[in-house]
């Protein structure tokens, strides 16, 4: 028998092994969190966009979310870039912890539009010439949010087995 229980080289053999595994795992696990969607570039892209307000701060939210970002959206639209966008909310209340109180749904034309890092500085110049008021006002829908995350989303087929 190469190994005996009490056996130095098989507790060398055992932690280079489990360390191996693990560096394999979390070596999959990085690059599966890092990798671009893998989706067609024919296909619809979905990203919902959940935002938690500041209590009693909900309708000053709304306010300059319809102001200030959602012309901007409009305009990718005419650009082809986004198909559709729909802003919801919860009819019903729900733990703290599980709170959120709009739900921006955008439709992108694809992937790969959704994940290109567009820059839309040149559409805020040409929507809000007053840069100053744009800048301050898109601060402060920012300020009273208490949290704000994106969830892009993929399509699970029913019908298959």
């Amino acid at each position: 028998m190469p190994f005996s229980p009490n056996s130095k080289l098989l507790r060398l053999t055992l932690v280079a092994t489990c360390a191996l595994l693990a560096a394999a795992f979390f070596t999959h696990i990085s690059l599966a969190q890092n990798a671009t969607p893998v989706s067609s570039d024919a296909q619809p892209y979905v990203i919902d966009y959940y935002y938690k307000i500041k209590w009693g701060h909900a309708d000053e939210f709304l306010f300059l979310f319809k102001k200030n970002h959602l012309p901007v959206l409009k305009k990718e639209m005419e650009l082809g870039r986004i198909l559709h966008v729909t802003l919801a909310a919860p009819r019903y209340h729900t733990t703290e912890d599980g709170r959120w109180d709009f739900r921006v749904t955008i439709t992108f034309k694809n992937a790969a539009i959704a994940n290109d890092n567009f820059d839309s500085a040149a559409l805020t110049k040409q929507l809000f010439p007053d840069q100053d008021t744009f800048k301050k006002e898109e601060h402060r829908r920012f300020d009273i949010l208490d949290a704000h995350w994106d969830l892009p989303l993929k399509d699970v087929p029913l019908d298959s087995k």
